[in-house]
């Protein structure tokens, strides 16, 4: 298992310096900084002089040395727009986006897996068939409409819900949260939902199918005829198969919560890292950019790998596969 480890680290590493790369190629064709640090009227000597000491004249390799360098001490320099160093900014709309994943991740998990394990088993019951239509429409509405349409009802017509902010928080540390106040909670609610609802139809449809094929295997059918009851033959060995590949995907599903909050998070206003990429996008921030695709991908290259000792820890037969390769 240790060497299976090793191996997937290095895989993580190479993935990251890739990410890297491309992160640094990329954002130099979003537009030259300097134009949106400065107005029309500044003379051509400012503008060169402000060049020089962004480093922006240096050659492309020094440039690209420099960003790795700092991408391994977590340092991505200054914020073109704020004036702040970039690590702060990340830092500070980073408990946001967290718990929004958090709470979207819980939303479609609890939900999820019971209605996919109920359709599985009770293919033909009518319940069964408000679940897949509930699923059917959460997976073909777009994120943003589904997150107005919760604003319409909610918060127009209903006036139960905020709309738009995180509702007051509480400093822990560094960390600041909205667990802890009703209003936090309350603001967390529609925002969550929206990102959380099409994960929710995935988990939905990916473990209906596992049940159906797993209930159709030989030890199953063994298992009946040993007079099982259905409950220890369900929960007890078909659900317990079916969350192996599962797992695999919920996990990559947080990664895809964090990085592809960025629509709820413009929706809503939520103050968090989507809402500052989407901003610094529109001001050509270039540190603020790379540092969240780094980021982000920190995050997917971190969670897959947790899932990749998760699945080696449930089915042994990736252990002994790792192993003899």
């Amino acid at each position: 298992m240790l060497a299976y480890a090793i191996r997937r680290l290095i895989e993580a590493l190479f993935v990251l310096l890739t990410v890297a790369v491309l992160a640094f190629v990329l954002f130099r064709f979003v537009g030259d900084p300097v134009n949106q640090m400065v107005g029309q009227d500044t003379p051509l000597e400012d503008r060169i002089r402000l060049r020089k000491e962004l480093g922006l004249d240096d050659p492309i390799i020094v440039q690209l040395g420099r960003f790795l360098k700092g991408a391994v001490q977590f340092d991505f320099g200054i914020s073109y727009q704020v004036k702040q160093p970039v690590i702060n900014l990340i830092a500070e709309r980073f408990p946001a986006t967290i718990e929004l994943a958090f709470a979207a991740a819980a939303f479609a998990v609890v939900l999820g897996i019971p209605m996919g394990v109920y359709t599985g088993i009770h293919r033909d019951s009518w319940l069964s068939k408000i679940f897949l239509t509930v699923s059917l429409v959460g997976i073909s509405l777009p994120t943003f409409l589904t997150g107005i349409l919760l604003i319409y009802l909610f918060s127009v017509k209903l006036g139960v819900l905020p709309s738009f902010g995180r509702g007051e928080v509480v400093q822990i540390g560094f960390w600041r949260t909205g667990f802890l106040t009703v209003s936090g909670l309350k603001a967390l609610i529609l925002p969550a939902i929206t990102l959380g609802l099409f994960q929710m139809t995935l988990v939905t449809r990916l473990v209906r199918s596992e049940m159906l094929e797993v209930l159709r295997t030989d030890y199953i059918k063994f298992a009946r005829a040993r007079g099982l009851t259905n409950r220890a033959i369900h929960f007890g060995h078909a659900l317990k198969n079916t969350l192996v590949p599962v797992i695999t995907i919920i996990g990559l599903q947080v990664g895809s919560l964090i990085a592809f909050a960025i629509i709820t998070e413009t929706v809503f206003q939520w103050p968090g890292m989507g809402l500052l990429f989407i901003q610094s996008v529109q001001n050509a921030d270039i540190p603020v950019m790379s540092a969240y695709l780094m980021l982000v991908a920190f995050l997917f290259v971190l969670i897959n790998f947790i899932v990749d000792m998760l699945y080696v820890a449930i089915d042994p037969r990736i252990r002994i596969v790792g192993g003899a390769s």
